[in-house]
């Protein structure tokens, strides 16, 4: 992007589509109006059914409503497309817009598995745009004070890192179906995962050791993974779709601990080395569907600068951290014994 772009862009609002008129597409939608109109608009939203499309536009007052996906891949008026489709279509949607040469802001996982995550930054760096999964997590206030602490030696040498999600969805389709990308560790796992590969700077670890058990329809249900990093490192998670947990994280150094006390995925409170500090988000205008759902607002502002600075990706939450995430999730799905379409193809 050259300065003259960049200028205009700067001087403008990024303009979002929205594709799939879901509930994550809601919150992130309500997210949005939590920031500047003169820095964030949604301008369109698309959905398989035209009639939800246009229902969902005049719920958030969005001038534009398509009836397929194509049509917002051809709309020259956006500047990033919000990808809000369940896992398994993340691929095929992903490359639908890249083609068409769409940065894009993919819901997480950003793919089923590691070829197809292949596939995607591929495509991304084929066409040249910007492409980041949206691990909201990393980008709330909360995250980027664990980071500053990290690096500035706060509790010393890290050892351990503990964490855990645990929510009762048995209920949701979407969670316990194979064909719709169910499974714990792609669903709510990755959020323990990418909070210790955080801590860890995106390194690999030396070890993967996890044991669990599947539902019937082949998915796992609840499994713990102990993982061993260099220098003698640990880190263990544990998630499931069947019971409820604490839901809290903590990162352990040779001179204290960093604790997030509960909903370790969207953080507002952090206990350093016993001393609490909270971060509280910005009220919705409408009613959310997930739990401090305004907070995808940080990610939001992430692809703005972002793209204001001509960038592909994110130091944040980067390529090469998308792919980690994938390798490391395929071995403990294979480990568990979860095996998706995708992965025989």
């Amino acid at each position: 992007m050259n300065s003259t772009c960049q200028f205009a862009l700067s001087n403008m609002a990024t303009r979002w589509g929205i594709c799939s008129a879901g509930k994550i597409s809601h919150d992130f939608t309500v997210a949005l109006k939590t920031l500047p109109p003169e820095d964030h608009q949604v301008v369109t939203v698309a959905a398989r059914k035209l009639e939800d499309a246009q229902k969902f536009a005049k719920k958030h007052s969005i001038p534009q409503a398509y009836g397929s996906y194509e049509e917002l891949a051809r709309d020259p008026n956006i500047d990033v497309v919000y990808v809000g489709v369940i896992h398994p279509y993340h691929l095929s949607t992903c490359l639908l817009f890249m083609n068409a040469k769409k940065n894009v802001l993919c819901e997480k996982p950003l793919a089923m598995n590691t070829k197809e995550v292949k596939e995607i930054l591929a495509c991304a760096k084929r066409n040249d745009v910007f492409l980041m999964e949206a691990v909201w997590t990393r980008f709330f206030p909360a995250s980027v004070e664990i980071r500053r602490l990290l690096a500035q030696g706060e509790v010393g040498e890290v050892k351990m890192v503990r964490s855990e999600f645990g929510v009762p969805i048995m209920h949701v389709p979407r969670a316990v179906e194979k064909e719709l990308g169910g499974g714990a560790m792609l669903d709510i796992g990755i959020y323990c995962l990418q909070f210790t590969s955080m801590v860890y700077n995106g390194e690999k670890p030396e070890c993967i050791q996890a044991t669990g058990f599947c539902l019937e329809t082949g998915v796992d249900d609840t499994m713990v993974v102990t993982l061993k990093f260099s220098k003698n490192r640990m880190a263990v998670f544990t998630c499931s779709l069947g019971v409820q947990l604490p839901n809290d994280a903590i990162i352990a150094g040779t001179k204290g601990t960093i604790q997030i006390p509960a909903h370790m995925w969207c953080p507002t409170a952090l206990v350093v080395n016993g001393k609490e500090t909270q971060y509280p988000l910005p009220e919705p205008y409408l009613p959310l569907n997930f739990i401090n759902s305004t907070g995808m607002r940080y990610e939001a502002e992430e692809v703005r600068q972002c793209l204001l600075k001509g960038l592909k990706e994110s130091a944040v939450m980067s390529h090469a951290d998308s792919l980690l995430l994938a390798e490391v999730e395929d071995e403990v799905r294979r480990q568990v014994g979860v095996v998706y379409s995708q992965d025989c193809q």
